[in-house]
């Protein structure tokens, strides 16, 4: 089933898109690298899963003390390496690994895959607006996963290059003047309802894309009940670009 109603695309110019998530599937693609890392280096009795949630959730407590202003900057590839070093000490294995072997394993998080629909789904969406992250990866690791992925960005905005992490207010407000336009002409595509309520404050046009597997589980639990809130919810990127009218 799907929400929105067509005119509240009106004057809409730009859609800036969550990326961890919302267009690739961050969980998959690391539990798949981590239980590759883990045969090659003949590591066992080891949870990948449990290992790749952890190393997320370590990311977004990160991001939302230094979004509050709490502590030096830092860009995410160093956020994901200090926390990869927390977890592999944790599990005594960090000390049987190269450091070149740990650098590598972190720049999984430039390599991810993309949601099945994310390439075709944003190709139908860039034929009628323009379309970029609005992400708190680094412009670094934005790219490379955008060439990993074929995801056909017309532009890449990053936490390093604004300075802040969402959902801080200057994040969404940066993204719209760089893309020369109103609030009200740019709609953020989201994931996680708490993206979407910061972007709205400000202005912003909201459309939820329901990743129910982003955490795990059968990915069959129906859409919830608060995407009503927000002026779009799509099960999918291409269900979004049906809503929106796009070839």
């Amino acid at each position: 089933m799907s929400f929105g109603n067509p005119t509240s695309a009106s004057g809409v110019k730009a859609l800036v898109f969550d990326v961890f998530g919302t267009i690739v599937d961050w969980r998959k693609s690391v539990i798949g690298e981590l239980t590759s890392f883990g045969q090659q280096h003949g590591i066992e009795g080891v949870d990948w899963p449990a290992f790749a949630d952890a190393w997320r959730a370590g990311y977004g407590s990160a991001c939302r003390e230094m979004s509050r202003g709490n502590g030096r900057f830092r860009i995410v590839d160093e956020v994901h390496r200090a926390r990869l070093d927390v977890l592999m000490e944790k599990h005594g294995i960090g000390e049987s690994v190269s450091d070149a072997d740990l650098a590598d394993l972190n720049q999984v998080w430039h390599r991810l895959d993309g949601c099945p629909d994310s390439p075709s789904g944003l190709t139908r969406l860039k034929s009628k607006f323009t379309i970029a992250t609005l992400s708190n990866g680094n412009l670094g690791l934005l790219v490379n996963m955008a060439k990993h992925a074929g995801l056909p960005w017309d532009a890449v905005f990053a936490a390093d290059v604004v300075g802040a992490y969402k959902p801080n207010p200057r994040v969404y407000s940066t993204a719209c003047q760089m893309l020369g336009l109103s609030n009200d002409q740019v709609m953020m595509v989201a994931a996680h309802g708490g993206d979407l309520e910061a972007a709205a404050l400000l202005g912003l046009r909201t459309a939820f894309v329901y990743r129910p597997a982003e955490h795990g589980g059968s990915g069959d639990t129906p859409m919830p009940e608060y995407a009503s809130a927000f002026d779009f919810a799509a099960t999918d990127l291409n269900d979004l670009a049906d809503q929106l009218n796009c070839d």
